[in-house]
């Protein structure tokens, strides 16, 4: 018998972990984040931007997760990294770099809180906010493309801290 929200045994939890988008424009994927966010019991979901729409094709996607999930709307990304980083956080960028490590190699430890940072789905996150996170990571990949759609990069990124957080 296939579970439903209502009869799975799923256990809540909440990490420490602020998933900044820093740019994310497109309605469906801030659905999504909201959706990823709930699914991995993320503490709270930041989109800087000036144009971060909320609309229907948003909550169409979302599935009403966003009346669940702790989020705030920024204009400046680089502020609000500056802010978690004064308040303890440690800055995790997922972005493809010359200096990136694989996200497998990278521990996570229990007692920090994390801020992960995602960008901009044509221009990644801007430099001002590299240059302050304290590890940028990124997904190993081994097909023809460097780069893969920013939800399901988050997805996968969530799932590996999450994991080791639990572990």
């Amino acid at each position: 018998m296939q579970l439903t929200h209502y009869n799975n045994n799923f256990t809540k939890r909440k990490f420490p972990i602020t998933l900044v988008c820093d740019n994310i424009s497109n309605a469906p994927n801030i659905g999504s984040l909201f959706r990823t966010s709930d699914a991995f019991g993320i503490d709270r979901l930041v989109l800087c931007g000036e144009h971060i729409p909320m609309g229907r094709k948003m909550t169409k996607t979302s599935r009403a997760t966003e009346k669940y999930i702790d989020y705030d709307i920024q204009d400046n990304a680089l502020e609000v990294i500056k802010t978690l980083k004064h308040e303890g956080f440690q800055i995790i960028a997922l972005e493809i770099t010359s200096n990136s490590q694989d996200i497998r190699n990278y521990t996570f430890q229990k007692q920090q809180k994390y801020a992960l940072v995602i960008g901009d789905e044509n221009f990644g996150i801007s430099e001002a906010v590299l240059s302050l996170s304290d590890a940028v990571l990124h997904i190993e990949m081994y097909g023809k493309n460097s780069s893969m759609n920013v939800v399901q990069a988050t997805t996968i990124a969530l799932f590996e801290m999450t994991g080791q957080l639990l572990a």
